[in-house]
């Protein structure tokens, strides 16, 4: 159950880390309305593929975007709809570039999910998001 309870903290912390990108974002470039936003403006070649906004390096990817703060913490997000979408490698992958990497299991990644219901949706199998 310890552990179960370490990896629901990881995947707060990613909502966290996620968030505070986030924030990040749409004060470095006021147009943003969501994160989303940032690959309308790659595709429109506003903002450059990779780069730096505040204290993050970005690099968007296919439907999402990996950032990496200054720390070397790593959040990789895809975008479906205009949302944050996220799978457990996503959760594993952040977990594992934490200072202190905390490396949880699929299964404990999996009850920590539905743990937070319904803060999360399942958006398709394996993908969840934030409920709206």
């Amino acid at each position: 159950m310890e552990r179960i309870g370490a990896a629901r903290d990881l995947v707060l912390g990613y909502f966290r880390a996620l968030k505070a990108i986030d924030e990040v974002m749409r004060m470095a470039i006021p147009s943003i309305e969501r994160l989303a936003g940032i690959l309308a403006l790659v595709r429109s070649r506003r903002i450059s593929r990779n780069g730096r906004i505040g204290t993050y390096f970005y690099t968007v990817h296919g439907a999402g975007c990996g950032f990496v703060s200054g720390n070397g913490i790593e959040v990789d997000v895809d975008f479906a709809a205009g949302s944050e979408v996220f799978d457990l490698w996503r959760l594993r992958w952040y977990g594992l570039t934490l200072p202190d990497p905390l490396d949880v299991t699929d299964e404990e990644l999996r009850s920590a999910v539905r743990s937070l219901q319904p803060l999360l949706a399942e958006v398709r199998p394996g993908w969840f998001s934030v409920a709206s």
